[in-house]
């Protein structure tokens, strides 16, 4: 049973919306527009337990699902598509809770699909947070799905298992390094893509949890403040 309430909320998206569920504690400061993955939406365990992570630490989410999602397809929206809703999902967060410092991001896709609509024009955010940001496919090392993060002036945490086959290490620290100081990359040991862990490794989902969701209240203090 989650232990924090969820207020659904229609985000208005073009003629129609989008779902999305708010999780806000009593003392919130952060708002995080958090996004799914690829394969599953809004409801996927995941979410709801980084969610209920984050909660504990007073900080609030609004997940929310992507048009070809909500609408019960498996095959992603295009860039263009997906940029608008994120856009949408954004203004949404803003327009629900002004007074809150909003970040956004999400996991694998998701995440992904935001860094490219921040890197095409600004959003009402003040950072960035990645849950497994997809470098490359499974087995097919490559560089390229990073190459708009130079455009983003946004500070930007990436959270990434040693295990994640879509984010060969190697390859994902010096694209952060070259990023400067405006991005930070943390390495949580034993998880792949999915944040999920072996049992040989001795540690539990709910150590794993815990971990993600201290980096992102950790790293939230560190974000600048809008300029007035």
């Amino acid at each position: 049973m989650a232990r924090f309430r969820e207020e659904p909320l229609a985000i208005a998206h073009g003629s129609g919306s989008l779902p999305g569920l708010l999780i806000r504690p009593p003392s919130a400061r952060w708002l995080y527009v958090l996004a799914h993955g690829a394969g599953a939406g809004m409801r996927h365990a995941f979410l709801v337990d980084i969610a209920e992570a984050l909660a504990e630490r007073e900080i609030a989410t609004l997940r929310w699902e992507l048009p070809y999602m909500a609408a019960g397809g498996k095959r992603p929206d295009s860039p263009a598509v997906s940029h608008a809703a994120v856009r949408s999902a954004c203004e949404a967060a803003r327009a629900h809770a002004p007074e809150l410092r909003r970040i956004a991001g999400g996991k694998s896709f998701g995440g992904r699909m935001t860094s490219q609509a921040a890197a095409a024009a600004a959003l009402p955010v003040d950072g960035l947070a990645f849950l497994g940001f997809p470098l490359h496919p499974p087995k097919a090392p490559a560089t390229e799905r990073a190459d708009h993060l130079a455009k983003v002036s946004l500070p930007m945490l990436f959270l990434q298992g040693t295990r994640d086959a879509l984010a060969e290490l190697d390859l994902l620290r010096p694209i952060v390094s070259r990023l400067g100081p405006r991005a930070r990359l943390v390495e949580i040991a034993g998880a792949d893509h999915g944040f999920d862990v072996l049992v040989r490794s001795g540690r539990t989902r709910a150590d794993v949890l815990d971990e993600l969701a201290g980096a992102i209240a950790a790293w939230l203090p560190t974000v600048p403040a809008p300029a007035p």
